[in-house]
Protein backbone atom coordinates (compact mmCIF):
# COMPACT_ATOMS: atom_id res chain seq x y z
CA UNK A 1 0.00 0.00 0.00
CA UNK A 2 1.21 3.50 -0.83
CA UNK A 3 1.71 6.10 1.91
CA UNK A 4 -0.89 8.20 0.08
CA UNK A 5 -3.76 6.00 -1.15
CA UNK A 6 -3.83 5.71 -4.93
CA UNK A 7 -7.33 5.28 -6.36
CA UNK A 8 -8.06 4.26 -9.94
CA UNK A 9 -11.49 4.85 -11.45
CA UNK A 10 -12.60 2.87 -14.48
CA UNK A 11 -15.57 4.06 -16.52
CA UNK A 12 -17.26 1.24 -18.42
CA UNK A 13 -18.98 3.46 -20.97
CA UNK A 14 -17.82 4.33 -24.47
CA UNK A 15 -20.47 7.02 -24.94
CA UNK A 16 -19.06 10.53 -25.42
CA UNK A 17 -21.70 12.11 -23.18
CA UNK A 18 -21.43 9.50 -20.44
CA UNK A 19 -23.15 9.83 -17.08
CA UNK A 20 -21.03 6.93 -15.85
CA UNK A 21 -17.83 8.84 -16.60
CA UNK A 22 -19.21 11.94 -14.86
CA UNK A 23 -20.12 9.92 -11.75
CA UNK A 24 -16.77 8.10 -11.57
CA UNK A 25 -14.93 11.42 -11.86
CA UNK A 26 -17.09 12.94 -9.10
CA UNK A 27 -16.17 10.02 -6.82
CA UNK A 28 -12.49 10.44 -7.70
CA UNK A 29 -12.67 14.18 -6.97
CA UNK A 30 -14.01 13.33 -3.50
CA UNK A 31 -11.13 10.87 -3.04
CA UNK A 32 -8.65 13.67 -3.84
CA UNK A 33 -10.39 15.80 -1.22
CA UNK A 34 -9.65 13.04 1.29
CA UNK A 35 -5.96 12.93 0.41
CA UNK A 36 -5.75 10.31 -2.35
CA UNK A 37 -3.96 10.42 -5.66
CA UNK A 38 -6.15 9.35 -8.58
CA UNK A 39 -6.19 8.15 -12.14
CA UNK A 40 -9.32 7.96 -14.27
CA UNK A 41 -9.12 5.21 -16.88
CA UNK A 42 -11.43 6.14 -19.73
CA UNK A 43 -11.89 2.93 -21.73
CA UNK A 44 -12.52 4.92 -24.92
CA UNK A 45 -8.78 5.60 -24.94
CA UNK A 46 -7.65 1.99 -24.48
CA UNK A 47 -7.20 -0.78 -27.04
CA UNK A 48 -8.84 -3.74 -25.30
CA UNK A 49 -9.70 -6.59 -27.67
CA UNK A 50 -12.07 -9.21 -26.32
CA UNK A 51 -10.08 -11.19 -23.79
CA UNK A 52 -8.60 -14.40 -25.20
CA UNK A 53 -6.61 -16.43 -22.67
CA UNK A 54 -4.70 -18.06 -25.53
CA UNK A 55 -3.61 -14.73 -27.05
CA UNK A 56 -0.07 -13.60 -26.50
CA UNK A 57 0.83 -10.20 -25.09
CA UNK A 58 1.27 -8.81 -28.62
CA UNK A 59 -2.38 -9.66 -29.38
CA UNK A 60 -3.74 -8.28 -26.10
CA UNK A 61 -3.65 -4.58 -26.94
CA UNK A 62 -3.45 -2.44 -23.81
CA UNK A 63 -4.74 -5.26 -21.57
CA UNK A 64 -1.41 -5.99 -19.83
CA UNK A 65 -0.84 -2.26 -19.16
CA UNK A 66 -4.34 -1.89 -17.72
CA UNK A 67 -3.77 -4.88 -15.42
CA UNK A 68 -0.44 -3.42 -14.27
CA UNK A 69 -2.05 -0.09 -13.38
CA UNK A 70 -4.85 -1.81 -11.48
CA UNK A 71 -2.24 -3.87 -9.59
CA UNK A 72 -0.54 -0.63 -8.47
CA UNK A 73 -3.78 0.85 -7.12
CA UNK A 74 -4.75 0.72 -3.46
CA UNK A 75 -8.42 1.14 -4.28
CA UNK A 76 -10.74 1.24 -7.27
CA UNK A 77 -13.96 2.95 -8.29
CA UNK A 78 -15.73 0.89 -10.96
CA UNK A 79 -18.62 2.46 -12.85
CA UNK A 80 -20.82 0.80 -15.43
CA UNK A 81 -23.82 1.77 -17.47
CA UNK A 82 -26.57 -0.84 -17.42
CA UNK A 83 -26.89 -2.76 -20.67
CA UNK A 84 -29.62 -5.41 -20.72
CA UNK A 85 -29.60 -5.65 -16.94
CA UNK A 86 -25.89 -6.29 -16.49
CA UNK A 87 -22.35 -4.88 -16.70
CA UNK A 88 -21.40 -3.12 -19.93
CA UNK A 89 -19.01 -5.15 -22.07
CA UNK A 90 -16.14 -2.58 -22.03
CA UNK A 91 -15.87 -2.83 -18.24
CA UNK A 92 -16.29 -6.61 -18.29
CA UNK A 93 -13.49 -6.87 -20.85
CA UNK A 94 -11.26 -4.63 -18.72
CA UNK A 95 -11.89 -6.83 -15.69
CA UNK A 96 -11.22 -9.95 -17.78
CA UNK A 97 -7.65 -8.70 -18.29
CA UNK A 98 -7.17 -8.45 -14.52
CA UNK A 99 -6.16 -11.44 -12.43
CA UNK A 100 -6.63 -12.09 -8.73
CA UNK A 101 -3.04 -10.87 -8.25
CA UNK A 102 -4.04 -7.50 -9.71
CA UNK A 103 -7.14 -6.89 -7.58
CA UNK A 104 -6.75 -8.96 -4.39
CA UNK A 105 -7.13 -6.89 -1.26
CA UNK A 106 -8.06 -3.67 -3.08
CA UNK A 107 -10.98 -1.70 -1.68
CA UNK A 108 -13.55 -1.23 -4.45
CA UNK A 109 -16.41 1.23 -4.75
CA UNK A 110 -19.01 0.33 -7.35
CA UNK A 111 -21.68 2.33 -9.12
CA UNK A 112 -24.17 1.65 -11.90
CA UNK A 113 -26.01 4.11 -14.12
CA UNK A 114 -29.33 3.02 -15.63
CA UNK A 115 -31.55 4.67 -18.18
CA UNK A 116 -34.52 3.00 -16.51
CA UNK A 117 -35.26 1.73 -13.01
CA UNK A 118 -33.06 0.80 -10.09
CA UNK A 119 -30.04 -1.25 -11.33
CA UNK A 120 -29.90 -3.83 -8.52
CA UNK A 121 -28.96 -6.84 -10.72
CA UNK A 122 -26.11 -4.92 -12.35
CA UNK A 123 -24.69 -3.91 -8.97
CA UNK A 124 -24.91 -7.55 -7.85
CA UNK A 125 -23.09 -8.73 -11.00
CA UNK A 126 -20.33 -6.16 -10.54
CA UNK A 127 -19.99 -7.01 -6.85
CA UNK A 128 -19.71 -10.73 -7.74
CA UNK A 129 -16.93 -9.98 -10.25
CA UNK A 130 -14.99 -7.99 -7.65
CA UNK A 131 -15.37 -10.77 -5.08
CA UNK A 132 -14.17 -13.38 -7.58
CA UNK A 133 -11.03 -11.26 -8.03
CA UNK A 134 -10.61 -11.18 -4.21
CA UNK A 135 -11.27 -7.45 -4.04
CA UNK A 136 -13.16 -5.85 -1.16
CA UNK A 137 -16.32 -4.16 -2.47
CA UNK A 138 -17.71 -1.54 -0.13
CA UNK A 139 -21.08 -2.59 1.30
CA UNK A 140 -22.85 0.53 0.02
CA UNK A 141 -22.80 0.89 -3.75
CA UNK A 142 -24.32 3.79 -5.71
CA UNK A 143 -27.23 3.22 -8.05
CA UNK A 144 -28.22 5.98 -10.44
CA UNK A 145 -31.58 5.15 -12.06
CA UNK A 146 -33.30 7.25 -14.72
CA UNK A 147 -30.03 8.74 -15.90
CA UNK A 148 -31.87 11.02 -18.32
CA UNK A 149 -32.97 13.05 -15.26
CA UNK A 150 -29.89 12.56 -13.06
CA UNK A 151 -27.36 14.40 -15.27
CA UNK A 152 -27.43 17.87 -16.77
CA UNK A 153 -24.79 19.85 -18.67
CA UNK A 154 -21.95 17.48 -17.77
CA UNK A 155 -22.65 17.19 -14.06
CA UNK A 156 -24.88 15.31 -11.62
CA UNK A 157 -28.06 17.33 -11.34
CA UNK A 158 -29.59 15.47 -8.39
CA UNK A 159 -27.98 16.67 -5.15
CA UNK A 160 -28.81 13.47 -3.26
CA UNK A 161 -27.15 11.32 -5.92
CA UNK A 162 -24.15 13.66 -6.03
CA UNK A 163 -23.76 13.34 -2.26
CA UNK A 164 -23.90 9.53 -2.46
CA UNK A 165 -21.30 9.48 -5.23
CA UNK A 166 -19.00 11.74 -3.20
CA UNK A 167 -19.48 9.53 -0.14
CA UNK A 168 -18.45 6.53 -2.23
CA UNK A 169 -15.21 8.29 -3.18
CA UNK A 170 -14.56 9.25 0.45
CA UNK A 171 -15.31 5.73 1.70
CA UNK A 172 -12.93 4.19 -0.84
CA UNK A 173 -10.14 6.26 0.75
CA UNK A 174 -11.29 5.69 4.34
CA UNK A 175 -11.38 1.92 3.87
CA UNK A 176 -8.26 1.58 1.75
CA UNK A 177 -6.24 -1.28 3.19
CA UNK A 178 -9.19 -2.80 5.06
CA UNK A 179 -8.15 -6.27 3.84
CA UNK A 180 -4.70 -5.83 5.40
CA UNK A 181 -6.20 -4.58 8.67
CA UNK A 182 -8.50 -7.61 8.82
CA UNK A 183 -5.56 -9.98 8.32
CA UNK A 184 -3.59 -8.17 11.05
CA UNK A 185 -6.55 -8.47 13.44
CA UNK A 186 -6.97 -12.19 12.69
CA UNK A 187 -3.24 -12.82 13.21
CA UNK A 188 -3.31 -10.86 16.47
CA UNK A 189 -6.31 -12.87 17.69
CA UNK A 190 -4.55 -16.12 16.84
CA UNK A 191 -1.42 -15.01 18.69
CA UNK A 192 -3.35 -14.02 21.82
CA UNK A 193 -5.79 -16.93 21.72
CA UNK A 194 -8.89 -14.69 21.47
Amino acid sequence: MHDTPHVIGISGSLRDDSGTRIAVQRALDAAVGDGATIEHIDLREWDLPLFDPDAGEADSGDGPELAARVREADALVLGTPVYHGTIASPLKTALDYCSIDDVEGATVGILAVAGGGFPTPTLQHLRASVLELKGWPLPQAVAIPESWAAFEDGHIADEDIAARVEKLGSNVVAYTGVADRREETEQSELATGD
